[in-house]
């Protein structure tokens, strides 16, 4: 293969912090927006930035995730001039090893990318909802001569110790980078989307893998490592819609995000579509006594109640007499007759009574 942009989608975290929805599942697995799952943003993204190699690295309870991806097929992503490969850690001469950190990830797969005779490499991460065309991010890292450029996204100066953090000069060349600093100099904020020459990464993650005390991350030790050794490191300042749902109260805000129209993130623009695993619902079924308002309703749901400001996925119920506000329902999840949820996520095959719900985050959970 001659693949002049290579991706890899790190996608082996744990996503403690969605609490029982990531109990058996890895985060990227988890669903959203009715009909898909949060690994099919960075996926669709790849294929629409004509990305025809992808890398999927995983390791936390990847079996869900590993069938749902497949051979890439849904993402076009699957030709004779295209290559899905999931990367687990696995076992070589060398010994063996579960993935220590997001550089340990790549590291460990340079003989896949070798094989790629890749020139550049993006590096994304699996859990954040968002559209972006890579090659227009790859076209700017030339265009600066970068060894890597960071896609950045400006935040509230309140949030911004939550993030990687550039501090940059005119030009927008990084020049000091703080790992979710108490006192942040910028408020611009890494994205974890990254394109690396990768002939200067794959010496730098040689380096690091050599190095005990590295912790072998790119926030707490390449990127650093860079600066210090003077590389040309860019920003590339996104201006559309981007989140990390890493937490309960941040996938309900980006479900809630999709019911408004105007939205950033463009859901419904067929020119750059979000492609996602056909589940071969039957059609939904909207009953006499179904009252809804301002919500989206996937194929496969049965309404017989009422649903105000909602996402309702494949394959849930809502009976007669229950009452769904503000609120994502997953799939084949039941609402019985008398509930009333509000501010809620279900989570996946639950039966909702009076006594399931309990208060996550501010957010209620049901989930087992």
């Amino acid at each position: 293969m001659n693949e002049e942009l290579v991706a890899i989608i790190l996608a082996g975290g744990r996503g403690t912090r969605l609490h029982s929805l990531t109990k058996k599942s890895a985060k990227p697995a988890v669903s959203f927006g009715g009909k898909y799952r949060i690994i099919d943003f960075p996926l669709s993204n790849c294929a629409n930035s004509d990305i025809r190699v992808v890398g999927i690295a995983t390791q936390y309870e990847s079996t869900e995730l590993n069938n749902y991806i497949g051979t890439g097929r849904n993402w076009g992503l699957s030709a004779n001039d295209a290559l899905t490969s999931i990367l687990p850690p696995r076992e070589t001469p060398k010994g063996a090893s579960w993935y220590q950190g997001t550089a340990d990830a790549i590291y460990q797969n340079i003989d896949w990318l070798d094989q790629t005779n890749c020139e550049y490499l993006c590096v994304l991460s699996g859990d954040h909802i968002y559209k972006m065309d890579y090659s227009e991010m790859l076209a700017y890292h030339k265009e600066c001569d970068a060894d890597v450029t960071i896609a950045c996204i400006d935040v509230d100066i309140k949030e911004a110790s939550r993030f990687g953090i550039m501090v940059t000069d005119e030009d927008s060349r990084i020049i000091e980078f703080q790992e979710k600093p108490r006192k942040p100099k910028s408020t611009l904020a890494s994205m974890g989307i990254y394109i690396f020459s990768y002939k200067e990464l794959r010496e730098a993650l040689i380096k690091d893998s050599e190095n005990e005390k590295s912790s072998h991350d790119f926030g707490k030790d390449i990127l650093p490592n860079y600066l210090e050794e003077n590389k040309r490191l860019f920003a590339y300042k996104f201006k559309g819609y981007w989140k990390d749902v890493g937490t309960i109260n941040s996938l309900w805000e980006a479900n809630m995000d999709l019911l408004d129209l105007d939205s950033p993130l463009h859901i419904f623009d067929s020119s750059c579509r979000v492609l996602s695993k056909d589940t071969y619902s039957r059609p939904q079924y909207i009953g006499t006594t179904a009252d809804i308002k301002d919500s989206l309703i996937n194929q496969g749901a049965t309404i017989k109640g009422k649903v105000e400001h909602s996402v309702i996925s494949n394959e849930a119920y809502i009976e007669r007499n229950a009452v769904v506000k503000n609120s994502v329902i997953m799939p084949n999840a039941i609402i019985k007759s008398g509930v009333k949820v509000e501010y809620c996520i279900v989570g996946n095959d639950q039966v909702v009574t009076e006594d399931k719900i309990g208060t996550v985050d501010n957010i209620l959970l049901v989930a087992d």
